[in-house]
């Protein structure tokens, strides 16, 4: 349509389970070289599974639109669409522009030539003209951090290097519309941010940007509108906060956790389990603001460490809200092979809203791959005139202290 970016209407994708998908030149040889050296007969039993269904929206030049939702939601297979990587089954899509994705590491790259020569290449295969590539090849070169490797084949980079450059390539050749999927968390932290940044500066040029993530502070900090999808659905098109919460309200809470080591190494020093509790350490994960909510914790600490510390960081709307450290008490950690902890919030503390938890062991700092979530709500009893209610800004309800200044604080 005219005065919009993308437009996509009634777009749906079906996938033959059991069946090898053949809609690129590489997965057609693919397809055929294995019908070649296998002796099993092709089936004819197969079963459909839609990944995409009946989806429409519009993008308005400048948008930045985040979207979002669980593994298997169908965002990269739209994102494939949109960059007409792969054919939709049913609908219509319209892009007004020059489109720029960087949907995986190794889109658009060919092995086999150096850094300089993919640069010029994906230039060429955007339309752009041999001196407008020049014009922007110092600066993809010094934000990707590649000088030195510039001219080697790009089969030997690391896919830190790899991601870096792809991402360089992609928002520095003045596309109209640029699409990046969760390949940006291959990147370093201080690559990440480089990253937001340049896609702010692109929006901020009346470019449009299609962002996805699991990263919901990212989403947060850079989108003006969120899409989450569930199911291959579209379940909310609107506000960045209100797509968060609903994203979180919609994915599957977890109160507690056990550790399963036979999928890692096993760690000297780690958390094995958590649990929300209440404060009779009966297991909860819905609490009134009136409640006091606590973690109870179970540790394995076989390399003790005066710097230990177990942390817990509170995040809300994807963003990071509270941190505590064991050590901000001067509570040591116990030797041992199994040892167990609580951790308390007071009563009054968290706003009504859903909260994740966040844990780790350091140094060195160990992510424990779950997070706690629980909701708080409003107590019972009116509590609109003390300001403890959802309309209230910030996250944290605790007053502090008032008093006169010729009162002692």
């Amino acid at each position: 349509m005219e005065g919009e970016s993308i437009s996509v209407t009634g777009i749906s994708k079906k996938f033959d389970l059991g069946a090898i998908n053949s809609e690129t030149l590489r997965e057609h040889l693919t397809e055929f070289v294995r019908r070649l050296s296998s002796k099993a007969k092709p089936t004819d039993s197969k079963e459909e599974f839609w990944a995409l269904k009946d989806i429409s929206f519009s993008v308005k030049p400048g948008e930045v639109v985040g979207i979002i939702g669980k593994n298997g939601a169908g965002k990269s297979t739209l994102l494939k669409i949109l960059s007409r990587i792969t054919p939709p089954t049913k609908g219509q899509i319209e892009v007004n522009g020059r489109l720029a994705s960087l949907l995986e590491v190794g889109t658009g790259f060919h092995p086999e030539l150096t850094g300089r020569e993919n640069v010029f290449l994906n230039g060429s295969i955007l339309g752009m003209k041999k001196t407008e590539i020049e014009k922007q090849f110092n600066a993809i070169v010094e934000f990707a951090g590649v000088e030195k490797f510039i001219d080697t084949p790009v089969k030997r980079y690391s896919s830190g290097m790899y991601v870096r450059l792809a991402f360089a390539v992609a928002a520095h050749l003045q596309p109209e519309i640029l699409v990046v999927d969760e390949v940006l968390a291959v990147g370093d932290a201080e690559f990440q941010k480089k990253c937001l940044g340049k896609m702010n500066e692109v929006a901020g040029e009346g470019r449009t940007v299609i962002f996805v993530s699991h990263n919901m502070g990212a989403v947060s900090e850079l989108c003006t509108r969120v899409i989450v999808l569930e199911e291959g659905n579209v379940v909310f098109d609107g506000s960045v906060d209100d797509g968060i919460n609903r994203y979180l309200s919609g994915s599957t809470s977890q109160s507690r956790f056990e550790l399963r080591e036979e999928r890692g190494p096993r760690l000297e020093n780690v958390v094995l389990a958590a649990e929300l509790v209440n404060e009779s350490l009966i297991p909860q994960s819905e609490f009134s603001i009136d409640d006091s909510i606590s973690i109870k914790f179970r540790y394995r600490y076989l390399h003790p460490d005066p710097e230990n510390r177990i942390t817990v960081v509170l995040h809300r709307n994807g963003k990071p809200i509270f941190t505590s450290f064991s050590s901000d008490q001067g509570l040591s950690l116990t030797p041992g092979e199994s040892n167990e902890l609580i951790f308390k919030l007071p009563k009054r503390f968290l706003k009504a809203g859903n909260y994740q938890a966040e844990l780790y062991f350091s140094p060195p700092v160990y992510k424990v791959p779950h997070s706690l979530d629980f909701n708080v709500v409003d107590a019972v009893e009116n509590t609109t005139h003390k300001g403890y209610r959802e309309d209230r800004q910030g996250f944290i309800i605790t007053p502090g202290i008032w008093n006169h200044t010729n009162q002692e604080l």
